[in-house]
């Protein structure tokens, strides 16, 4: 049997696992925001639309942070004034100041995403602000984009470990995203931005957020893999009660601002172990499968997604 016909895995539910996971799709923004070559909005276009046909219901289309800083992402406004959306399927944008919140609202989006930082150097960084700082930048673009009726998802970096600062304290990254969501945020999503978190350490962090007062309902993880530990960081997640899992088709991405910071968890890794494990996530392996690959071929490079080199050659 090739490894075509072979591409399911065995079901074997598992007790005390969530009975469906809604995946938040990051390939097309975090996904390609570090590739060197400009991928063509055409192509970036065609990627949405397969993802979305695999079944995908949040897909992270673009971000409006300033071209300088981000140039693969100076299509935003050209990729969403052409984008088909299907059905049923969210399509968030990041922001990262009020004049991103501007060009958001311009273009029509109805779900946004801030990004802050649990640790002071990666906010001066990433953001040009202290880790105080960062909130009164978020305020005014939360406020503006709740009366405008749009959805806001907080984004934390650096909340397992930080290339300059080493491991990091859960009870900070607990305060971090408590204030971030008393501003007005729907959601909560954990970043462990260079890979470096293990199974212990996100059940720590999670449990101080929970003493926060953030309730696992309205907590993501998002998890790359540069140390191989973002499935088994997410299973623990899922032990745990989140339901919200960011990942990348085909394990595209990094960051851009973290040398270090490998790809994300790729996304047909999640969905084989989901599938697995029988939690609904709606997404048609195959199907995402053959968009990775098409899209590693775009890009020129092997796919770095376990399940799709062994599905697709």
């Amino acid at each position: 049997m090739g490894a075509r016909e072979a591409g399911l895995p065995a079901v074997v539910p598992a007790v005390g696992l969530p009975s469906r996971v809604t995946i938040w799709e990051v390939g097309a923004r975090d996904g390609l925001q570090n590739e060197q070559a400009v991928v063509p909005v055409e192509v970036k276009l065609e990627f949405l639309d397969r993802l979305a046909a695999a079944g995908l219901g949040v897909l992270e289309a673009t971000s409006f942070v300033h071209p300088r800083w981000v140039p693969q992402l100076a299509d935003a406004e050209d990729l969403l004034a052409r984008l088909r959306q299907a059905d049923g399927v969210r399509y968030p944008v990041l922001v990262p100041n009020e004049r991103g919140l501007d060009r958001a609202l311009a273009a029509g989006v109805r779900h946004v995403a801030i990004f802050g930082s649990a640790t002071e150097t990666f906010a001066k960084r990433n953001l040009n602000r202290t880790l105080d700082e960062q909130y009164a930048m978020f305020e005014p673009v939360v406020a503006r984009a709740r009366a405008e009726g749009l959805d806001v998802r907080a984004y934390v970096s650096m909340c397992f470990g930080d290339p300059w600062e080493g491991p990091v304290d859960p009870t900070r990254v607990a305060a971090v995203g408590k204030r971030l969501m008393d501003l007005g945020c729907s959601q909560l999503s954990l970043g462990d931005t260079i890979g470096v978190a293990t199974p212990g350490q996100v059940e720590a962090v999670l449990g101080q957020v929970a003493a926060a007062g953030v309730g696992v309902d309205a907590v993501a993880v998002h998890f790359h893999d540069t140390y191989g530990q973002a499935l088994s960081n997410t299973l623990a997640a899922l032990r745990l009660g989140v339901t919200t899992v960011d990942s990348s088709a085909g394990g595209l991405g990094g960051c851009p601002y973290a040398e270090s910071a490998t790809g994300n968890l790729a996304t047909e890794d999640l969905v084989w172990m989901l599938d697995g494990l029988g939690v609904e996530t709606g997404v048609d392996l195959d199907k995402l499968a053959d968009t990775s690959a098409w899209m590693a071929e775009r890009l020129g490079r092997p796919s770095p997604s376990r399940v799709v080199r062994a599905l697709r050659g």
